[in-house]
């Protein structure tokens, strides 16, 4: 019966193995998206990326069951995906890494190593979830600080010189100069013994209209 609607392909690897796997590339798909939208350090875009994560594994899973029995089909593929062109912008490294692990859960599960697929999928986000996840995100100490003021007689060396002395680290990003407004970007490392409060005081003492702004440190500018 399975030979007459899966001829050539089914009986030699099975329907229930296959149906078995398939569904275990899912599970570890939406265990892999879990810990993409929970622990990664993207601050944006992380609904959209980690919704792709357990499709595309789906996908690369039911591409490998159809092409792994066929040459010309592998062939065709490749000749298939010449003509594609993918422009979704990969933004940051840590969403390509984890677009390629979930074509690997794909591809594991599709070529039938689910033993050493799940064993090193789980390595993976073992060492994910103890060394490179945020769960320190929130004790993250670099901010990008941004001064605004107008004022020519507020020079921009005295702005250092305030902020130095209370704070743990500073480097310049950026600094214009304009004809209504000046503005400088500032990296900076708050002191942990003294509050954010007291630096925006001091900025405000030194001349009221000068204004501050802090931005996780990932902006570019």
């Amino acid at each position: 019966m399975l030979e007459k609607l899966f001829p050539g392909g089914e009986s030699q690897f099975g329907l229930i193995p296959t149906l078995v796997n398939f569904a275990i590339c899912m599970i570890m798909s939406f265990v892999i998206r879990e810990f993409y939208t929970r622990r990664s350090f993207s601050l944006t875009g992380k609904n959209h990326i980690g919704s792709i994560l357990p499709i595309l594994s789906g996908v690369v899973f039911m591409v490998i069951i159809v092409i792994k029995s066929s040459l010309a089909l592998s062939l065709g593929l490749v000749g298939a995906l010449s003509i594609v062109r993918f422009r979704t912008p990969i933004k940051e490294p840590e969403e390509l890494a984890y677009l390629f692990l979930a074509i690997a859960l794909g591809l594991g599960y599709g070529s039938g190593n689910t033993l050493i697929t799940t064993i090193i999928t789980v390595f993976i986000l073992f060492i994910i979830y103890f060394w490179l996840s945020n769960r320190k995100i929130g004790q993250a100490s670099e901010y990008n600080m941004v001064v605004s003021w107008h004022s020519p007689e507020i020079r921009f060396e005295s702005l250092l010189e305030n902020i130095e002395k209370r704070v743990s680290s500073l480097r310049v990003v950026r600094l214009d100069y304009g004809d209504r407004a000046n503005t400088a970007v500032l990296l900076v490392e708050p002191d942990p013994k003294q509050k954010l409060d007291d630096l925006f005081d001091s900025l405000k003492a030194q001349a009221e209209e000068i204004t501050c702004s802090f931005f996780e440190a990932k902006t570019n500018w």
